[in-house]
């Protein structure tokens, strides 16, 4: 990221990657509920509820948030978020840790990086993320899109007994499904966050509109919630449509997005919008400012060891 003063030492890549990983997890305790209702919103409409499961309908972000904790209990909320948590240490790690040492390999060394360079760091570093994270993601939204029944009962007792139940009925290929459409989601969130908040933070400090501190990322963060959202909802709902889907419900991802169309109209790769844009929004300020506090922290603490008087 921008904004190292020649005089400031430099975050080493242990710091970037476990910095990452942290932040991440700490804004998704603090997201988590936008996130599950963001989900709920999504796949609403996709199937008839299941024998037993309570029929409701969501409307709105707080609505939906108010209709689970009426009707599921506060705990809903957080349905999946050990697996949440588990995903964001691999996949924060990643996909913003190796952001800036995926920038520097493209432009060979040199301090000005070019957007097409930025967004093939994103683009690289979001594919690579997916392919450690994504039976983690798979478990997390099967949590989140999980409605209990009359009877209490649940598709999935735990986390682990989440990974062995995909594992043992769909094969070990349905913890990575919807693997292709993730990668191209990733890929598109990775640009419009990483690079819109990388652009941003540096025209501020260009133009010397914020010193590098606070205000100055938050600022930069919330812009790239922004685009992000408008970019993304359409792959994300189809993402998350089709791996909360049942075995042989969508023949692909292209199936999954044209039988949305079809049956429910262009508006339906918008649904959930609004949680979508606050969850990624507020997500994006409490990771990036965060992010930016631990490096700091961390580099501090790493120099003031290695040279402590």
């Amino acid at each position: 990221m921008v904004g190292i003063k020649p005089t400031d030492l430099a975050p080493t890549f242990a710091v970037k990657f476990f910095g990452a990983g942290t932040a991440a997890c700490i804004a998704d305790l603090v997201t988590f509920p936008l996130d599950t209702a963001k989900v709920r919103l999504q796949i609403q409409g996709e199937a008839k509820p299941a024998e037993g499961a309570v029929g409701v309908k969501y409307r709105g972000v707080f609505g939906t948030i108010n209709t689970m904790v009426r009707t599921e209990g506060p705990r809903s909320l957080y349905n999946g978020l050990v697996a949440g948590l588990q995903r964001q240490m691999s996949f924060a790690s990643v996909r913003i840790g190796l952001y800036d040492s995926m920038k520097q390999f493209y432009t060979r060394g040199s301090e000005n990086a070019s957007i097409v360079s930025r967004l093939l760091a994103g683009c690289t570093t979001g594919a690579m993320a997916v392919a450690f994270a994504q039976p983690t993601d798979v478990v997390k939204v099967r949590f989140q899109a999980q409605v209990r029944v009359a009877d209490g009962a649940r598709r999935y007792n735990s986390t682990l007994d989440a990974y062995r139940t995909i594992a043992r009925d769909e094969g070990v290929k349905g913890l990575w499904k919807g693997c292709m459409p993730n990668i191209t989601r990733n890929a598109i969130v990775n640009c419009a966050e990483l690079v819109t908040y990388d652009i941003i933070k540096e025209l501020i400090l260009k133009y010397d509109l914020m010193t590098d501190n606070l205000p100055c990322h938050f600022t930069a963060a919330f812009g790239a919630g922004f685009c992000t959202t408008i970019v993304a909802s359409p792959v994300d709902v189809v993402k998350t449509r089709f791996m909360n889907s049942s075995p042989g419900q969508y023949s692909s991802a292209i199936n999954c997005a044209i039988t949305m169309l079809t049956k429910e109209g262009p508006t339906a790769f918008y649904k959930g919008f609004m949680p979508s844009f606050l969850r990624l929004g507020s997500w994006n300020i409490v990771m990036f400012v965060s992010y930016e506090q631990i490096k700091r922290a961390m580099t501090r603490a790493q120099q003031s060891w290695e040279s402590p008087f």
